[in-house]
């Protein structure tokens, strides 16, 4: 008898096929998107602005600040959690900083510090309820999004009078950790820069560590990552906090690109983010995602804000544009899995 008959061939040494690997991309979908996308308004609004080098950068911009947000959401995601808090914590990050310079005469540097101080222990407190509690973090970061943008509103007006607290510019100017989040290099904005390092760095985190293993492991299966070792309690509050500082690094960005904060600033970014990472092929289950995926995914609907800009559409277009190549990425990159199990 052949010796190899006998014996089954483990799993993890069976070849897979290219195209398999091609199909088992999370990124797939997302990349398929990103050329129809362009080519689209390529045709429709190449002569009117979109394929210049200002129309570029509009987009890029738009994206970028959604691509802050959605590349640690998608870390999140990946790790079977969802925030919903985020866009209440760009907000009230925002008023941290501001307050802290306007009403009490702080150097802006030191203001940027205590906004992300003052993030970073909410995003531990959200990722500590979720784990002691055991309630799912929809339910958690919901209860804390609308405690957080309430919070922010009434306090807000009770120390400066008003929603809106302005005049940061001037008091910008010259200060060294001000330089890291303002202006522009290269003709590009600081956020696109931002956006492409986080996109980076992060994405190399997920794949090359093995902090990126715990994550892809507490999504896929908590228990089981408990019981082989991994601390799948630390992994998951270290992301709420990752997400909530992505908030700050927006709204540290966007007030001092504007000069003022406001209370409202960030409503229904967190959703946005969520778009992003489903439409980049995170799944909503966990275990299974891409930071790359997700960067792509913002530089679609950063690119299709702008592109029906271009195009002469109403803008208010982008909602419903928005919520339907959520549901086509969903069932695209449902397909594409299918596909991949299929193949041999």
């Amino acid at each position: 008898m052949n010796p190899s008959m006998s014996k089954p061939q483990d799993e993890r040494l069976k070849k897979i096929s290219p195209l398999k690997k091609l199909l088992s991309r999370p990124e797939l979908g997302s990349v398929a998107g990103l050329i129809l996308v362009f080519s689209f308004f390529a045709l429709t609004a190449g002569n009117q602005g979109f394929l210049t080098v200002s129309g570029t950068v509009n987009y890029l911009e738009v994206a970028a600040q959604l691509g802050i947000l959605a590349v640690t959401v998608s870390l999140l995601m990946i790790a079977g959690e969802f925030d919903l808090s985020i866009g209440s914590m760009i907000g009230a990050a925002g008023m941290v900083m501001a307050i802290s310079v306007t009403q009490f005469g702080l150097p802006v540097w030191l203001g940027i510090v205590l906004a992300f101080v003052f993030a970073l222990l909410f995003g531990w407190l959200n990722g500590f309820l979720v784990m002691r509690t055991k309630l799912p973090s929809f339910i958690v970061t919901l209860a804390s999004m609308f405690i957080l943008r309430g919070l922010t509103l009434a306090l807000t007006r009770m120390v400066s009078g008003s929603t809106r607290v302005s005049g940061l510019k001037d008091a910008a100017a010259g200060d060294p950790l001000a330089l890291l989040f303002s202006g522009s290099l290269l003709g590009l904005p600081v956020s696109v820069w931002w956006w492409v390092l986080l996109t980076l760095i992060l994405s190399w985190v997920l794949l090359q560590t093995r902090y990126g293993n715990w994550i892809f492991g507490v999504g896929g299966d908590a228990n089981a990552s408990r019981n082989v070792g991994v601390p799948v309690a630390r992994v998951k509050i270290s992301l709420f906090m990752l997400t909530a500082a992505s908030a700050t690094l927006l709204a540290v960005i966007q007030i001092l690109n504007t000069g003022s904060a406001d209370v409202l600033r960030g409503e229904l970014k967190e959703l946005e983010a969520v778009a992003a990472a489903v439409i980049g092929g995170t799944l909503l289950t966990g275990g299974f995602g891409s930071v790359i995926g997700a960067a792509i995914g913002a530089l679609i609907l950063g690119m299709v804000q702008q592109g029906i800009f271009f195009t002469g559409i109403d803008t208010d277009w982008f909602k419903a544009i928005m919520g339907s190549m959520l549901l086509g990425a969903v069932l695209l990159n449902n397909h594409l899995r299918k596909k991949a199990t299929e193949v041999k």
